[in-house]
């Protein structure tokens, strides 16, 4: 089932049902377009055999970001490094979507720019909690702000070559944070019931597909659940999707998680098991139920025969992320009978905040390494990968806060 072809609602038929999931790269060039090391990186997934790329996170806004590196897109960018983004991604007869994404809260201090969310409360945890910015409340213009500028990117993309784009509404980034009643405190219509909290992805999704037409993907990426206690639930998420099953799209991602509680890196916050590998999959099994659109479960997908049975549980899609970070043509030697494991980095540290950074730099070095055109590899240190990681973050850091001081 896994190579067998899929045609999404919008008429585009992907080869296989593997898809490269997103991840965080930090790989932009110096003007925060994509840089020769990062299509270098997508051309060797487009040559590894999955159906579908998803970009890692691009900004729909230059002053709100995940972090240093990140590729910006606005209204006014110039095109061609992304064409030429799109052009490698699409080799070997890949499709390739764009994950489009605004961070709200979940935004490092030093970076500066904009603290935005749904209400003014701040990312916890724990100890390393100062290291966010102090988030506020957005204005009404604010919100209209951002989802007009869902609609400029996806717009862009679209003129850029790729096949479609995935809006980010997971892993506790903004749309996500309207979503959740833990930091949506408004008592507006962006507020209140779930309705009300989930309107601002309603109205970015219906925006986008009247922009960009109907044989454009568009696709959301939303919680499973947040891993919280009181937060968005299994029971949202059903409730979210019935509702999108309404508005034209192509496929739902569901993950988990945020910073507060990395369930998409396996680390539960509220106590809950998750499985070992296809962390998602129980959860996604009682959603898929009620989606009228393909399903995609992402979360820790090593190996072929755990693929094989995510598909068989009433889902259509499978997402791999960090495998694939490791072994980028895992799903070639898949179809080629190599019944080979992929390798996901699991450290094990006390301060799940170290923990999940360190595991993150694993995966990002293997990037790196690809992006200058070497063989990713599984022996390295965590610790020294981290420290790596930090100094590299800090330089991009100060690359562009000068950036965002000139432009």
């Amino acid at each position: 089932m896994l190579f067998e072809p899929i045609t999404l609602p919008c008429g585009q038929t992907l080869k296989n049902r593997a898809v490269k999931a997103a991840m965080e790269e930090n790989m932009a060039d110096a003007s925060h377009y994509p840089s020769v090391g990062l299509k270098k990186l997508y051309s060797a997934w487009a040559h590894g055999g999955v159906g579908l790329i998803i970009s890692g996170n691009v900004m729909i806004d230059k002053m709100a970001m995940t972090g240093p590196g990140g590729v910006v897109l606005e209204k006014h960018t110039p095109l061609d490094a992304f064409t030429d983004w799109a052009t490698q991604a699409k080799q070997n007869q890949c499709k390739a979507i764009m994950q489009i994404n605004h961070p709200g809260r979940q935004v490092m201090k030093n970076m500066g720019g904009k603290n935005l969310s749904a209400s003014d409360i701040a990312v916890d945890i724990g100890k390393h909690s100062n290291l966010l910015a102090q988030p506020r409340a957005m204005t009404n213009d604010e919100i209209l702000d951002v989802i007009q500028r869902f609609v400029d990117t996806a717009l862009k993309a679209k003129d850029a070559g790729f096949d479609g784009v995935q809006i980010h509404a997971a892993h506790g980034y903004l749309l996500s944070q309207f979503l959740s009643p833990l930091t949506n405190k408004r008592n507006d219509e962006w507020g209140g019931d779930l309705h009300n909290r989930a309107r601002i992805l309603y109205e970015v999704i219906q925006r986008v597909r009247e922009a960009v037409g109907t044989t454009f993907i568009v696709a959301v990426k939303i919680n499973s659940a947040d891993f919280q206690r009181g937060g968005f639930d299994v029971e949202d998420a059903i409730s979210v999707v019935t509702t999108l099953n309404t508005l034209s799209l192509d496929f739902v991602e569901l993950s988990g998680g945020s910073y507060e509680a990395p369930a998409m890196q396996g680390k539960s916050g509220d106590e809950r098991t998750l499985a070992r590998e296809a962390y998602f999959l129980e959860f996604a099994t009682q959603i898929a139920e009620h989606a009228k659109m393909p399903i995609m479960v992402t979360g820790g997908i090593k190996r072929r025969h755990i693929a094989e049975k995510v598909l068989s549980k009433n889902v259509d899609l499978i997402g791999m992320a960090s495998a694939l970070a490791f072994s980028p043509d895992l799903v070639k030697k898949w179809q080629k009978g190599n019944e080979i494991d992929g390798f996901v980095p699991n450290v094990q540290w006390k301060d799940k905040a170290m923990t999940g950074l360190a595991n993150m730099a694993l995966v990002k070095r293997q990037l790196q390494r690809m992006g200058k055109g070497k063989t990713p590899r599984t022996n390295h240190s965590p610790l020294l990968s981290l420290i790596l990681d930090r100094v590299r973050i800090a330089r991009l850091t100060k690359a562009y806060r000068r950036w965002i001081a000139v432009d």
